[in-house]
């Protein structure tokens, strides 16, 4: 059988060389590396000489203002005459104002004028309805209990809801419906006031402050017997059907 191979085309023929030779040039170069020499350079001071043009100062002439010289000074009398001091200076006595254990102090009586009579001012007290001893009584309620009071009144704010609630024409053509919660307070005196809401829209909010607003005059919850105000939350649903 015939070699295929071309015995002239041998790669490994000159490979020793080829490393010889390669071996040699990086020897030279890290030879010439080492051997390799820099010098500092020398620092080369540099000056600039700026001239500028020479500017003359002019001095502003001004006027010497004709000032009248200051009068004399009032001459001295020919004769001086002595007069004797024959008034008598009364000296001012300060007295001490220290006080030690043997000093008497005298208290000024009072007077019926000087006695002012402090009026209490009653604080605006606010107290839940969930808590409160007597809750607000709602016109027509006549229950004796507390917790009957309490079912009363959320009975006739229902009732009050119901009678008084009209959707707005404006909502119900753009389909807006929603819960709108309101918070109101119940004074000292009865009266519905500080009404907020919050709802999905302005339309529902104003139509819920109204209808709160309609609650008729109460009689004021009281807590230990004394009138006192009473915040109370309640949702009204507005529902499309």
């Amino acid at each position: 059988m015939e070699p295929k191979k071309n015995p002239r085309a041998d790669l490994n023929k000159k490979s020793g060389l080829f490393f010889v030779m390669g071996l040699v040039i990086v020897l030279f170069v890290v030879w010439r590396a080492l051997e390799l020499k820099t010098y500092p350079k020398a620092n080369t001071a540099t000056e600039q000489l700026t001239v500028t043009d020479y500017l003359e100062e002019k001095v502003p002439v001004t006027e010497a203002l004709n000032v009248p010289p200051p009068p004399p000074p009032p001459a001295a009398p020919e004769v001086i005459e002595i007069v004797e001091d024959v008034v008598e200076i009364e000296e001012t006595v300060i007295q001490s104002t220290e006080i030690n254990q043997e000093t008497v102090v005298e208290q000024a009586p009072l007077k019926v004028e000087d006695i002012t009579v402090v009026e209490e001012e009653e604080e605006d007290v606010e107290v839940p309805f969930a808590i409160i001893e007597n809750v607000p009584v709602f016109p027509g309620c006549k229950e004796t209990s507390n917790e009957a009071q309490k079912a009363c009144f959320q009975k006739k704010i229902q009732e009050h809801i119901m009678k008084q609630f009209t959707y707005p024409d404006v909502a119900v053509e753009l389909g807006i419906e929603g819960k709108v919660y309101v918070q109101f307070i119940i004074d000292n005196t009865g009266t519905i006031t500080n009404i907020r809401t919050r709802g999905p829209d302005k339309l529902l909010e104003k139509e819920a402050h109204r209808i709160i607003a309609a609650l008729p005059q109460m009689t004021p919850g009281k807590q230990r017997g004394r009138a006192v105000k009473v915040p109370y939350t309640i949702p009204i649903t507005f529902r499309l059907q």
